[in-house]
């Protein structure tokens, strides 16, 4: 069974024309007693106009596949100044789940997965679309108990088809970038806007860290957790959802609060996850150059970024401590497998 994990802040109107499109790909909008078991309606009918013929029963079809397979839909709501529950009720199994307090993605997304009832979790963006129900699809690969997590193909505005992801280490940092093919196989990380993931080993690997706020490299560290602990994360490129990457994080935040933001997480994911002794010597002999080079270059976000890191030494430290349990691979070892 999948439990839908849908994280949202300040994007109620993307948010509520993406539930109803993606409603019948959830099979929510009628009855279903198949093996005995009964599912209540999740939407009334006339969030579907009338349709007829062919139209009508492929629309059937889609939700006798996809009833038997869908628990719950959980929206966490991360803006407490905005009430999602006029719009939602109408949707009388959808759990709405309101933050008191902002807690970014990662404390909303793991805020919504740890009150899941599924063994899986689908967890989507409020901006993702999906194109049809081949999501169902990805619970083959969790047949191999190593199986973390598989990540989708995510169409661009531009139709550029994306969502393979590498690692790589260069300079003394470490850097991700997208794949050059988008074939299935192993995947650097999977991305938290459009991923389906195994819940117990969720919680085994510490869920999505909060250090992380509000956005950015949570969803690697994360993947990065379950390759250092021997899990698998995939990609299935034949899984297909519409993804306009980072247009709720442009409409909400400046253009310099998101790079700094990028570069300090960036520093944070470093400090707390890299192991090994060549790559932190060249991290630290390299630093002073990064530093000066950005100076120069007039990118300040690179030197705020890294004040603001150290700001967080202490968290970060004592995250590290915890991140190196259970290691089975190397970070050369894991970085390895993306290039």
């Amino acid at each position: 069974m999948i439990s839908v994990v849908i994280p949202t802040f300040n994007n109620k109107e993307q948010l509520l024309q993406n539930l109803k499109k993606n409603a019948i790909f959830f099979g929510i909008n009628e009855l279903n007693k198949t093996a005995g078991v009964a599912s209540e309606v999740t939407l009334r009918e006339a969030d579907f106009p009338p349709a007829a013929g062919r139209a009508s029963q492929e629309r059937r079809d889609h939700e006798r596949q996809n009833l038997p397979h869908i628990k719950e839909i959980i929206v966490v709501n991360d803006n407490p100044n905005i009430n999602l529950q006029p719009d939602l009720k109408k949707y009388s199994t959808l759990r709405l789940i309101q933050n008191k307090k902002n807690l970014g993605f990662s404390g909303a997304a793991d805020r919504g997965i740890r009150e899941a009832e599924s063994s899986h979790i689908l967890l989507l963006n409020d901006d993702v679309r999906l194109t049809d129900n081949t999501y169902q699809n990805a619970l083959d690969y969790f047949k191999d108990e190593s199986t973390f997590a598989v990540s989708f193909t995510q169409k661009e505005k531009d139709e550029a088809l994306v969502g393979k992801n590498k690692l790589y280490w260069a300079s003394g940092m470490l850097f991700h970038s997208k794949a050059k093919d988008i074939n299935k196989g192993i995947n650097a990380w999977a991305e938290g806007g459009a991923a389906l993931i195994d819940k117990k080993k969720y919680e085994i690997l510490g869920g999505l860290d909060q250090l992380y706020n509000p956005f950015y490299w949570e969803d690697i560290d994360l993947s990065y957790q379950a390759w250092k602990q021997g899990y698998k994360v995939m990609f299935d490129p034949d899984i297909v959802v519409v993804h306009h990457h980072e247009s709720t994080i442009s409409s909400n935040f400046s253009n310099q609060f998101i790079k700094t933001i990028a570069y300090r997480n960036q520093f944070i994911f470093i400090w707390k996850n890299i192991y090994d002794l060549p790559f932190i010597l060249k991290h630290i002999l390299f630093l002073p150059y990064h530093l000066l080079y950005y100076m120069l270059k007039g990118e300040l976000g690179f030197v705020i970024g890294f004040l603001e890191a150290l700001k967080k030494i202490g968290a970060i430290l004592n995250k590290r401590s915890l991140s190196n349990r259970q290691r089975v691979l190397s970070d050369r070892e894991i970085l390895k497998l993306f290039t």
